[in-house]
């Protein structure tokens, strides 16, 4: 089966009321979308993209060597028209399905992206920390157009409604979520 991973970076980060755009606030010496960036790479899918929309990630200088960027138009109408853009690069690659994260999670490792790609028994694969359901998620060719075609939603609602083609996956690392400027200072 062959895999993509995606970064959804494309939101305007309303929570975040920092002087500038969170996934560009430093976190650890870095811009915070850097680490997602970097670990979704570090795991060598066939393609790995990062969907932009508020602000320009490659004008920004944060995006590595190898993950293509794909520009989201539509970002303000929610993560569902991010995930769309995915899913219709991944149909025009041959892929077979995508393994997606957010850019606002800089402890979700590559080995993460690994496992949640290996895991192949049912369409939808979804890590879990401690026994709790996280990103990444893959989504197999079969669900794409089960997913959302608007909204402010990726696929939680398929995978809540569908657990007949769910699977979980237990992975290492941390699924914390910076959405707010207390979010950066206290996991700094």
């Amino acid at each position: 089966m062959t895999t993509g991973a995606v970064v959804l970076a494309a939101g305007g980060g309303s929570r975040f009321k920092g002087a500038g755009h969170k996934l560009l606030a430093p976190w650890r010496g870095r811009p915070l979308v850097a680490w997602a960036l970097e670990h979704a790479a570090a795991a060598q899918q066939a393609r790995t993209w990062v969907v932009t929309g508020a602000v320009d990630l490659a004008a920004a200088g944060v995006v590595p060597p190898g993950v293509e960027v794909l520009r989201n138009e539509r970002w303000s109408d929610g993560q569902a028209t991010s995930l769309q853009l995915a899913v219709a690069s991944a149909e025009l690659a041959g892929l077979d399905a995508i393994v997606v994260g957010l850019g606002d999670q800089p402890l979700i490792p590559a080995s993460a992206w690994r496992a949640v790609a290996a895991a192949q028994a049912k369409p939808i694969a979804v890590a879990t920390y401690g026994g709790r359901r996280r990103n990444p998620v893959r989504l197999a060719r079969e669900v794409w157009d089960l997913l959302p075609a608007e909204g402010d939603e990726g696929a939680r609602q398929l995978i809540g409604g569908r657990t007949d083609l769910v699977m979980e996956v237990a992975c290492e690392g941390d699924p914390i979520d910076v959405d707010t400027l207390e979010d950066l200072a206290a996991w700094s």
